[in-house]
């Protein structure tokens, strides 16, 4: 069902992309909320690169070519913002830190960070890396022959990595309630952008009740740790201390509590959530590959013996970043990224009408077939070469591309060498893997690995 607004625009530029009608009044809407990959792939196999759905009174366009992603979010990315239901909802967890904020507020932001993801900064941080992977590694041996959930035991890891190096706390001790209240808000955060009808966040309804006692779980964590700065004031060169310390070059002001508070949440999302996913579906991907894994340990083994790995070591360690690269093309934690249209444009010969939001979906793109050969398959060694322009993008692109891409990578690949070298993670008998693309990619129900 087209709109006044795409008739006119069809009629001064071009085509209306294809795509499922689904029904008169909600098209898509129940297919998306009941299985948004399959939904997904499924349009894109059958429509192409430019697919048109209609989210009941939305009209989206899921872009899936290497170009038109690249359009999007670089080459033209000043016509796309963030005024989507998703950072709507996303905004009630995490405020307006770096992720969601837009505008002059959200390069002042930048500005201000920036210099805490530098090469040489977060270089320092890999020997609290290793020692945190090394304390999960003696964990996880203790454990040997007992079936755990890889996705708590990663959520745990990465939540005191990013607590310690960043923000100069360590949150081991409420790392269950953190990991269980995130992963709820943002379950809850991924159904309200589905749904028709929104129910205000004041409204007293049980979700309600619960969303807010889960944000308050998250709120006292991080008002406690700006609170224990506020008293000890002096700079500990972690990204926290750089927020604090840093003024506007305009007016000289500083940031206040909320502006600290909301920074931290997002510091927590993308500095921990995902990074644990990412490692999650590595260990998933070399319990499918034996030969893979093999390989693996026969380099780990002969780079580092058995001693830890250091930052130094991952130059040579090629094909442990390769293993990790290919789990994050097969599995790329943000799966999906929303942009408002703020004025008409065209990509792949379609129409994007201003008003209407665009998707762009790392998950079909890093399986295109016609820039992946064997899309499907697990295989690190093609990272050997450079991937197609624009056809791999794990954290984003442009000037919105993920500020701590560095980080997480080192983080990763650390992590990897450490935990692979001392012990072989095996997928439980019978235990099912279904995907649940949430605001991160993870697995649904956690993921049930037997440690040998």
């Amino acid at each position: 069902m087209l709109t006044l607004a795409d008739l006119a625009f069809r009629s001064s530029r071009g085509r209306v992309a294809p795509g499922p009608k689904g029904s008169f009044f909600l098209g898509s809407l129940p297919e998306v909320r009941r299985d948004p990959l399959r939904l997904m792939l499924k349009a894109f196999r059958e429509y192409g690169d430019v697919v048109r759905f209609s989210f009941g009174p939305m009209v989206v366009h899921l872009v899936a070519s290497p170009s038109g992603a690249q359009q999007i979010l670089a080459e033209n990315n000043k016509n796309y913002g963030k005024q989507t239901r998703g950072f709507k909802n996303l905004r009630y967890v995490l405020g307006n830190g770096l992720l969601t904020a837009e505008g002059d507020f959200w390069k002042r932001q930048r500005r201000i960070a920036q210099p805490g993801f530098h090469r040489q900064k977060i270089a320092g941080f890999a020997e609290a890396m290793v020692r945190a992977a090394e304390d999960c590694a003696a964990r996880l041996e203790s454990k040997r022959g007992q079936t755990l959930d890889l996705a708590s035991e990663m959520s745990r890891l990465t939540l005191r990595i990013v607590g310690e190096t960043l923000l100069g706390y360590d949150p081991s001790h409420a790392a269950d309630e953190v990991g269980r209240s995130l992963a709820y808000l943002l379950h809850i955060a991924n159904l309200r952008t589905a749904r028709v009808l929104e129910v205000p966040p004041f409204f007293p309804s049980r979700e309600n009740r619960r969303f807010r006692t889960a944000l308050q779980t998250l709120d006292s964590v991080v008002v406690r740790m700006i609170q224990e700065r506020r008293r000890n004031p002096a700079d500990r060169g972690d990204l926290l201390s750089m927020l604090m310390h840093a003024r506007d070059a305009e007016t000289g002001e500083s940031m206040d509590d909320r502006q600290l508070r909301d920074e931290t949440m997002t510091i927590f999302l993308a500095g921990h959530e995902t990074t644990a996913m990412a490692l999650t579906f590595t260990f998933l991907c070399l319990a499918r590959a034996p030969q893979v894994a093999r390989e693996l340990r026969e380099e780990l083994t002969s780079v580092l013996g058995n001693r830890s790995a250091t930052l130094e070591d991952l130059p040579k360690l090629r094909f442990n970043k390769m293993v990790v690269q290919e789990a994050m093309r097969l599995y790329p934690p943000a799966w999906l990224i929303s942009r408002s249209v703020e004025g008409p444009d065209q990509v792949g010969g379609y129409d994007l009408p201003a008003g209407s939001i665009a998707f762009v979906c790392p998950y079909i793109t890093h399986r295109h077939p016609r820039f992946w050969e064997d899309p499907e398959g697990f295989d690190p060694r093609r990272f050997e070469r450079e991937p197609p322009k624009g056809a791999y993008y794990p954290f984003g692109a442009g000037p919105r591309q993920c500020i701590g891409s560095g980080f997480a990578m080192m983080e990763a690949e650390l992590v990897l060498a450490t935990l692979a070298r001392r012990i072989k993670l095996e997928l439980a008998p019978g235990a099912p893997v279904e995907l649940d693309p949430s605001i991160t990619l993870r697995p649904k129900d956690g993921l049930a690995m037997t440690v040998r």
